[in-house]
């Protein structure tokens, strides 16, 4: 459905009460508008809406239905899946309302949907409080959120959506409505897990915590042909550690001329990088075996400011590179899982890519499908498989490199994932029934009572029961 299909009268009138922007295709901003984080994604909408408060979204969402438009909802934009823009239809923006509220005395933060992580951890840190974040800073809080959330603090404090108070939501009706464990609780779940299926998440409350604001951290680098050694020995160590740690192993060529010298630039290698959520000489100590695993190459573990670690990763993934990732929750990580994990680092066709083990398990385990949707609580790691490259000439081999990597490593997973780790929109209501379970069906009658006819489709989708709008369509040739 393209841009001529919009009603020029309507859209006038949308003009006139919308008080963001309106963006056409002929605006000397549009292409800055509808690029998103990954390079690979070059869709084009028939119109972006920024939206200035939850007024302009109301009315985008009611200018879209009555229209008949696809939706796009861009948080923070850094989705892999890129799934913040589409073609021909609308993209309802909220990338301008980044605003952070933070009351030190109750440890609560109230967030605008369009804010990152870097907005978050600027505003708590000031009063050396933190809530569960991302791993990468200018990642958006809501798509994250909403998706889960593992991030630094994860096995101490939870995942971002476990620290959720309340998310505020316009649904495909144009209907304001609070979500919490005291008002429509049903969606409240959903919300903590589902992904964006249910509505347009404006503002969210978390809970935070004493952290920082320094804290101990690790990142030591070890050459490749020590990995499955130190795998075996991480694994031994992540029994046992307390819940404050919280590490992730990738692996891969890592080439940083500012980090390494000479040969150990495009050396094969993996990295342990991890943090202690609690005080820093207790974490300097807890850390230590990791950084004994065997020689590093480098060793650049210490104490740092809570927000300078955040950003650590930051420049490793820069805007407009090109990106594919996926991932699987692993059962265990023995030893053949570990060969493996060597194997396909090493194959990688971009220096760039990295294969990824996050440790999870601590607080992430004890919740429970009754608490939150989120499905990941039962494994006790993660596998993430991220292609990252520069070139558009090399993006079939990379997407194949990932997607290889996945089908052999599902040997040793049930084959669920991560939502905001997926590939694109691709694998569809299979991968979605698989990850969820029982439970899928709950979240179908959620989308039924709040999302009918899939107007929210732009997203790791949970299809309602009925038609939806693009079967209708289809069976009637509009």
């Amino acid at each position: 459905m393209g841009p001529q299909t919009i009603d020029d009268e309507q859209l006038t009138e949308f003009e006139g009460v919308f008080h963001g922007t309106v963006i056409r295709p002929d605006d000397a901003d549009y292409d800055d508008a509808r690029a998103v984080w990954n390079g690979m994604i070059d869709e084009l909408p028939a119109l972006i809406a920024r939206c200035s408060g939850t007024a302009d979204v109301i009315s985008a969402v009611n200018f879209a239905r009555e229209n008949g438009l696809l939706v796009a909802v861009r948080g923070g934009g850094h989705n892999v899946a890129g799934s913040a823009v589409c073609d021909d239809g609308l993209v309802i923006d909220l990338s301008e309302m980044t605003g952070v509220r933070v009351d030190p005395d109750s440890q609560t933060a109230w967030v605008e949907a369009g804010a990152t992580w870097a907005d978050v951890d600027h505003e708590t840190q000031a009063f050396g409080l933190a809530t569960p974040g991302g791993v990468v800073s200018d990642t958006g809080v809501a798509g994250l959120t909403l998706g889960g959330g593992i991030g630094h603090l994860r096995c101490k404090y939870g995942l971002s959506c476990d620290n959720l108070r309340s998310v505020t939501l316009v649904t495909a009706d144009g209907e304001y409505v609070t979500a919490s464990t005291d008002e429509n609780t049903d969606l409240f779940w959903g919300l903590r897990g589902g992904g964006g299926n249910f509505g347009i998440a404006t503002s969210f409350e978390f809970t935070l915590h004493s952290v920082g604001p320094e804290v101990a951290m690790c990142l030591v680098f070890y050459p490749s042909d020590q990995l499955v050694d130190c795998l075996r020995a991480y694994r031994h160590y992540v029994e046992s550690a307390p819940d404050e740690v919280s590490t992730l192993i990738f692996a891969g060529e890592l080439p940083d001329e500012e980090l390494f010298e000479g040969d150990d630039v495009h050396r094969q290698k993996f990295a342990i990088m991890g943090c202690y959520a609690g005080s820093v000489d207790d974490g300097t100590q807890v850390l230590s075996p990791l950084r004994e695993l065997a020689a590093p190459i480098a060793d650049f573990s210490g104490v740092m400011p809570y927000t300078d670690f955040q950003q650590l990763l930051d420049e490793d993934y820069p805007d407009g590179m090109r990106y594919y990732w996926k991932s699987l929750y692993l059962d265990d990580l023995p030893d053949s899982a570990i060969d493996r994990i060597g194997y396909w680092a090493d194959v990688a066709p971009s220096p760039l890519s990295t294969v990824d083990v996050w440790q999870l398990g601590g607080a992430i385990a004890q919740g429970d499908v009754e608490d939150s949707a989120f499905a990941g609580r039962h494994a006790p790691f993660l596998l993430g498989v991220e292609a990252n490259w520069e070139r558009p000439g090399n993006d079939d081999a990379n997407v194949e490199w990932v997607r290889d990597c996945l089908d052999d490593m599902r040997q040793f997973s049930d084959g669920s994932v991560y939502l905001n780790f997926p590939g694109f929109l691709e694998d569809g209501e299979d991968m979605m029934r698989t990850t969820f379970g029982p439970t899928y069906e709950r979240l179908v009658t959620l989308k039924d009572e709040y999302d009918p006819t899939n107007f929210f489709s732009r997203n790791q989708n949970i299809s309602p029961s009925g038609p939806s709008r693009t079967d209708r369509e289809a069976n009637t040739g509009e």
